[in-house]
């Protein structure tokens, strides 16, 4: 079985990049808090599409963990979804669950997702929590 390509590494640096500069910018108001809190769950997902992309690569070895991993992203984006009102991260979600739901798509016919435009949509989030 072919192995599906993996998130760009500089999507990957560029979400940790956010990581630093994100707590040196905050200033005591809720609109840094909220791009804080933002930049932390687009982390988090990342680190989720970094797993779904692990867990295809080695789903030979372990079949049940891409599904746990594609589960645990998609709680990830409704929760940060239900955290926000801002209309380009509420874009960049939306996107980002039709990426989602292509991987799981792709899985159901039996065939190799395509995870590259899955780590496109978090490297948009990531630009839509920071703007």
């Amino acid at each position: 079985m072919p192995q599906p390509p993996s998130i760009n590494r500089p999507t990957v640096l560029a979400v940790a990049a956010l990581a630093l500069i994100l707590p040196l910018s905050a200033v005591s108001c809720s609109a840094a808090q909220k791009a804080i809190d933002c930049g932390n769950t687009a982390i988090t997902i990342t680190n989720d599409i970094s797993n779904v992309s692990s867990a295809f690569n080695n789903a030979g070895n372990d079949p049940t963990a891409a599904g746990q991993a594609m589960q645990q992203l998609k709680n990830d984006i409704d929760k940060l979804g239900r955290n926000s009102s801002d209309t380009d991260v509420s874009k960049a979600l939306t996107d980002l669950q039709t990426q989602v739901q292509n991987v799981q798509q792709a899985v159901d016919n039996k065939q190799v997702p395509d995870l590259k435009p899955l780590g496109d949509a978090a490297g948009n989030l990531s630009k839509a929590c920071t703007g």
